[in-house]
């Protein structure tokens, strides 16, 4: 969503060239009041062609914008025009049961903007596929064989070797040196994603890094090509199509190199001696035993693999960069964080993941960070597949519906001090992140809630306590906690805007593992 705003000129031009036609519209338009027209959910003025888009762009943010236009309407349910594409946006812990829940189904499925038409056109992924005979193919597969809690055990390895390898990293800078905790941390969990795909760290990790950041942007949603997808000259303002189809030849090219480098890896070993099957094995062999009601392709396995880095990487890189930086703002949950830590730890040299199980206020932690800070606040859009009524109101076939996580997590009708950090409101453990709890959905719920929690959770707890338990963080000079920039942006998930610089001094050694 970011790529939003980076196209606001494109949006202006295209109004303009609109203009004439915007006059006469708005000159013809009657609003009928027949007893029979369809009952949207309420929603704002809107303008001729454009809808609602304007109400968006007050903010870069359109989570936000939502927020606030769901608010001064009193609407948990909110219609909206952006463009051409009719939107409906839950903004209530109600609301939102009744699209994960009560019509799960009937919002099963995704939206296939034409973005995602280029992008996907060598095959589906899970995060992607339409609801469907693939789809639940692909999510018995994650569920079984790839995101289960066994395969998420056996890449325990991985995890504390790339975290030692990160702890490392940071002791060896220059005392005095400031670090990029937001690029340490986006390597290291790239590096262990990786090794869990394909059994290695993979070489063009950097030109992955970048490309994937710029599909993320890509596939954003709010660019002028997929809200007018019936218009040439918005396409052409646009430029994404563009964009789309050089993102996915690149992408495409570097998940061959993944195939590439796993094959020459497994040919290399002496006497076949590998490491346990990492997920590329896991695919591999799935295609190779075939009887499957939907064949797997390799297109399928491209995209699949695309998603297990989106839904492992992407997301745990952001949740941990905003877990760091509301630390640093509040200097009394740090140093309850570390005591814990170190009280429990007694000056071991590592953390290994035996040991979190009794941090309860770090667990603490990070469901508050994922509170304030959903790193998908819309989720990943919801289709309607047939017309329904939800909350008394009529849902049309085709409506794209979000679900605003963020504005129902800081909602003061569920939460005490909703913009304060405050681990603590989760001790009495009666809410959890789950999917039951609707008032707390950063991973979503129902049938499309993200696969990946437990690959998520195990990544962000270990890094998080082993960056706290060996340093004492600073920020730079001159800046006090409540000024460090907590400025957001948005692509499809949200992710801090600057780097997060800080300072490490160590206070327990660590082995070098570099």
């Amino acid at each position: 969503m970011a790529i939003f705003m980076e196209q606001l000129t494109s949006m202006r031009i295209f109004l303009v060239l609109f203009l004439p036609l915007l006059l006469i519209l708005k000159a013809r338009k009657r609003v009928s009041s027949s007893s029979n027209a369809v009952r949207l959910p309420p929603g704002s003025w809107q303008l001729p062609v454009i809808g609602s888009l304007h109400h968006l762009l007050r903010s870069p943010l359109p989570y936000r914008s939502m927020a606030d236009l769901a608010r001064r309407l009193d609407a948990p349910l909110m219609s909206l025009k952006l463009g051409e594409v009719p939107v409906v946006v839950a903004s209530s812990p109600d609301a939102a049961r009744e699209f994960m829940k009560t019509h799960d189904v009937n919002f099963a499925t995704r939206p296939w903007s034409p973005t995602m038409r280029v992008l996907l056109a060598d095959g589906e992924g899970l995060v992607f596929a339409p609801y469907g005979p693939l789809w639940r193919q692909l999510r018995r597969i994650s569920i079984l064989e790839l995101l289960s809690a066994r395969r998420v055990q056996s890449f325990r390895r991985v995890r504390e070797e790339e975290v030692g390898r990160l702890v490392a990293a940071v002791a060896a800078v220059t005392p005095g040196e400031a670090v990029n905790v937001s690029r340490r941390i986006a390597e290291t969990i790239m590096d262990m994603t990786m090794r869990s795909i394909m059994g290695d760290r993979f070489e063009k990790r950097d030109e992955f890094m970048q490309v994937f950041a710029e599909g993320v942007k890509i596939t954003s949603g709010f660019n002028l090509g997929d809200l007018f997808p019936s218009s040439r000259l918005a396409n052409f303002l646009s430029g994404n199509a563009r964009r789309a189809e050089a993102n996915h030849r690149k992408n495409g090219e570097l998940v061959d190199s993944v195939f590439r480098q796993h094959e020459e890896k497994r040919a290399v070993a002496a006497d076949g001696a590998v490491d346990a099957e990492d997920l590329v094995d896991v695919l591999m062999r799935i295609q190779k035993e075939g009887g499957l009601e939907v064949p797997v392709t390799t297109g399928i396995i491209r995209a699949f693999i695309l998603d297990l880095f989106a839904s492992r990487g992407e997301t745990t890189a952001n949740a941990l960069q905003w877990a760091m930086s509301e630390l640093m703002r509040n200097p009394e949950a740090m140093q309850k964080a570390q005591t814990e830590l170190r009280d429990s730890l007694q000056g071991k040299t590592t953390v290994t993941e035996d040991d979190l199980a009794n941090m309860k206020y770090l667990k603490l932690v990070i469901m508050e960070t994922l509170r304030l800070h959903p790193v998908v606040p819309l989720l990943l859009p919801r289709e309607c597949r047939e017309t329904c009524k939800v909350m008394g109101y009529d849902v049309p076939k085709g409506t794209t519906v979000f679900v605003n996580v963020w504005a129902i997590s800081r909602d003061p009708k569920y939460w005490v001090d909703p913009e304060e950090f405050k681990p603590e409101r989760f001790e009495s453990g009666t809410v959890d992140f789950k999917g039951t709890d609707f008032e707390f959905l950063p991973f979503g719920a129902g049938r499309r809630m993200c696969p990946g929690v437990a690959f998520a959770v195990a990544g962000i707890e270990l890094a998080l306590a082993s960056l706290l338990y060996h340093f004492r963080w600073e920020l730079p000079a001159g800046v006090s906690p409540r000024e460090l920039d907590m400025t957001e942006k948005m692509g499809i998930t949200v992710g801090r805007k600057n780097d997060l610089y800080l300072h490490p001094v160590v206070s327990v050694p660590s082995p070098a593992v570099l």
